[in-house]
């Protein structure tokens, strides 16, 4: 039976995710539904803050199993959606920040119940999504994209490694963990001295994506049947994303960070960002819906061949976007094509989902 009270916290998370795309639609100079005056602003901060970090917050609310733990993602969901209204923009950035270190105190409390070194790896992720929203009120939101990308890379990675620990080679856990440590490193110096630090931080993010490509299960997997090899086939496309991203940014693609040959490049920059949190990010979504959905609102949501359709449209909108960005530097056509597929992929996935749950 479905969880009301789950579904109601998940919510704040949904009407994020809709008017984070609603915004995408106003960055690109077409018609959206809703126009608000500082929505484009809050575009990124709604899609990893408001609905990303209340589903991940909700998920460990649910494994912690105590109550005080949903007030992480009560209050994410509540900050997203104060960005929406007419309030000032410092209550949703404070209820924000709030939510983000009750995620860390969820963390906290499964570390000293287990004292896994993924849930510490996740914990990190935890204080470095706390640092960054406290830093949003203060600084420009391309400072802060070091610090939200580190949320989730390390909140996704650690989840890998708890689900392929068995067949993980003895010490593994502990190399995510250093690298890990690397990529915070990496997160510190980008503010702090940009041209060494963002650099750094692309070298770690490629450290950590070749990582995961070693040692996630998903490789043998793509090999199966069903929903292991859906899941493999989101996951595998989701890290040569996280490798685009990490090696752009190396290369000096994110304003500030080093001198290199895409230094300051709007177009390099673009693709940073969206190949992070749309090739990687929803990928990784699409991919653990079917178990993820199920252990949090109760439900049953079955693996159907229909799947592939969301993931499909996903990358080939990316692919377009990326292509957009090489030929005409955001400007061509395939770039607006490409963002619009991403955007009804996203949508297709929720509507799929509503679809198996209700014809289960």
């Amino acid at each position: 039976m479905i969880r009301p009270a789950r579904l109601l916290l998940l919510a704040g998370g949904g009407v994020s995710l809709l008017a984070g795309l609603d915004a995408s639609l106003l960055l690109l100079g077409l018609p959206a539904p809703i126009s608000f005056s500082r929505l484009p602003d809050v575009h990124g901060i709604l899609m990893v803050l408001g609905f990303l970090g209340t589903v991940i917050a909700l998920e460990r609310a649910v494994a912690l199993r105590r109550r005080w733990g949903f007030l992480a993602p009560a209050l994410l969901g509540a900050g997203g959606v104060a960005l929406l209204t007419p309030a000032p923009l410092a209550a949703g950035q404070a209820l924000l920040v709030l939510g983000c270190l009750g995620l860390t105190g969820v963390y906290t409390a499964l570390w000293r119940r287990s004292h896994e070194v993924t849930i510490l790896i996740q914990l990190l992720g935890g204080i470095l999504a706390a640092c960054g929203a406290a830093l949003w009120s203060r600084v420009e939101l391309a400072a802060v994209l070091p610090w939200l990308v580190a949320f989730i890379v390390l909140t996704i990675a650690a989840e890998r490694a708890e689900l392929a620990r068995v067949s993980m080679p003895r010490g593994a856990g502990e190399q995510l963990l250093a690298l890990s440590g690397l990529l915070t490193l990496g997160v510190v110096a980008s503010l702090l001295w940009p041209s060494v630090g963002g650099p750094l931080f692309g070298l770690a993010l490629l450290a950590v994506t070749a990582w995961l490509a070693r040692h996630d299960v998903a490789r043998r997997l793509i090999n199966s049947t069903g929903l292991p090899r859906f899941s493999s086939a989101a996951l595998l496309a989701g890290y040569g994303w996280l490798g685009l991203a990490g090696a752009l940014w190396a290369l000096g693609s994110v304003p500030g960070a080093g001198g290199g040959p895409l230094a300051n490049h709007p177009a390099a920059y673009d693709t940073v960002v969206h190949a992070t949190f749309l090739g990687f990010a929803i990928s990784m979504v699409m991919a653990h819906a079917p178990v993820i959905l199920p252990a949090v609102l109760s439900v049953r949501l079955p693996y159907r061949p229909v799947l592939w359709a969301p993931l499909a449209v996903l990358h080939t909108g990316l692919l377009l976007r990326v292509g957009g960005n090489l030929l005409g530097g955001g400007q061509a056509v395939p770039y607006q094509a490409g963002s619009v597929l991403t955007i009804l992929a996203v949508l297709l996935l929720a509507l799929t989902a509503v679809y198996l749950v209700a014809t289960s």
